[in-house]
């Protein structure tokens, strides 16, 4: 969330609980159907890509490429994710149909949630704080206000069944959060390998299982047998398996495990080389 509406929804939206009420229904039959569908920045969690490419039987490179902007600018902490509107001049969304989603059961986060947005105080520290829960007031009237029954946050959010994927997303937002990464300065981030390990690693699944099933990855790693199987065929024990790449690669935590001549023979490289240094010095 860019940090001017963050700023702005702390200072401005009235603060909901889960156990707030609000009436809301979408449908066919309302006037502004499919009107917020359309010229809105909606970014890509690693787990909307999967679900969202499976849902169209697409590999994980042709999703991407039709309906994916990537964005990994120099500076940027890490890479970030936007489904790229039509190129009409309503810039709707590619799978918003006259019926409705043309994949509504595995539509991505932000359009699962509406009308409610999510957001969390800071501390004094720095640090995401309390959550909590905001109605979301677009530029258009939105009549699904004003019919249908009452919810709580908390009975939206089963009913949109937001429970699995803020049970798939929590290690995105826990990298994402790391204090490594919070870390850096204004215009820092990943460098451009890291940015293309972290993009491939939980987007381009296809090509992360291709790198480790094609280089010398499971020989310089010891990975159990069954979890070599399981992300052989299983997108999300892949993603799964990505997080943990992740945090050994970028942040040196002991997620994955060198194998133990592979360990030993740094050790005696790293050795002999020093030696050759003092060696040269003396």
């Amino acid at each position: 969330m860019p940090r001017s509406l963050k700023e702005e929804i702390l200072k401005e939206y009235p603060r909901l609980t889960a156990d707030s009420t609000f009436r809301f229904s979408c449908h066919k039959g309302i006037s502004c159907f499919n009107s917020c569908c359309a010229d809105v920045n909606i970014l890509l969690t690693p787990y909307d890509v999967l679900r969202m490419r499976r849902a169209l039987a697409l590999s994980s490179d042709d999703f991407l490429g039709e309906y994916v902007v990537p964005l990994l600018s120099v500076g940027q902490k890490v890479p970030l994710v936007m489904l790229k509107m039509k190129g009409n001049e309503g810039k709707t969304c590619p799978f918003v149909e006259p019926e409705g989603c043309a994949i509504y059961e595995d539509r991505p986060w932000p359009c699962r949630i509406y009308p409610v947005g999510m957001a969390s105080s800071k501390t004094e520290q720095g640090a995401d704080g309390e959550e909590f829960y905001f109605l979301m007031e677009e530029g258009f009237a939105c009549s699904g206000f004003k019919e249908g029954r009452k919810w709580t946050i908390a009975e939206w959010f089963q009913e949109q069944g937001i429970d699995i994927y803020r049970e798939k997303s929590a290690p995105y937002k826990e990298i994402t959060l790391h204090k490594r990464l919070q870390g850096l300065q204004e215009g820092q981030g990943l460098g451009p390998g890291q940015m293309q390990m972290f993009y491939m690693a939980l987007y381009d699944l296809d090509r992360f299982r291709e790198h480790l099933f094609t280089s010398r990855f499971f020989k310089l790693f010891e990975i159990a047998d069954e979890v070599i199987e399981r992300i052989k065929q299983d997108d999300e024990a892949l993603l799964d398996f990505g997080y943990r790449w992740l945090w050994f690669c970028l942040f040196g935590e002991q997620t994955i495990t060198i194998r133990g001549e592979v360990a030993d023979k740094r050790r005696q490289e790293m050795r002999r080389a020093m030696e050759s240094i003092r060696g040269q010095r003396e």
